[in-house]
């Protein structure tokens, strides 16, 4: 076996998780990890994301609606946003009057 992030083979047991997996950790970068693991959100938990987050929701409910952790939202709110292109095409507008000003004489 060997860690996902250094590919080292110095790995001992550390403990278990929730539901009752082997978790690992790498005594020479510190990473702990779960050899397959069960628990990953679904697409369509995602598309769901992503259609809640268009709504302008907080993201505390959109995690208790979907059932994930906020944690998790907040990682991949950021990633969403990163992903986006911050390049912005802004097209002149025409210069004229705004409206038509009509004057009435109210004497």
């Amino acid at each position: 076996m060997n860690c996902p992030t250094c590919n080292s083979e110095n790995i001992i047991n550390n403990g278990g998780i929730h539901n009752g997996k082997q978790k690992y950790a790498c005594k020479d970068c510190g990473r702990q990890f779960v050899l397959e693991p069960t628990n990953c959100i679904s697409q369509e938990k995602k598309d769901l994301i992503d259609k809640l987050l268009l709504e302008k929701i907080l993201l505390a409910g959109i995690a208790r609606v979907v059932g994930v952790s906020e944690c998790w939202l907040q990682k991949y709110v950021n990633k969403k946003y990163d992903s986006v292109p911050k390049i912005i095409d802004i097209k002149p507008k025409k210069k004229g009057k705004l409206f038509n000003v009509m004057r009435y004489d109210l004497s």
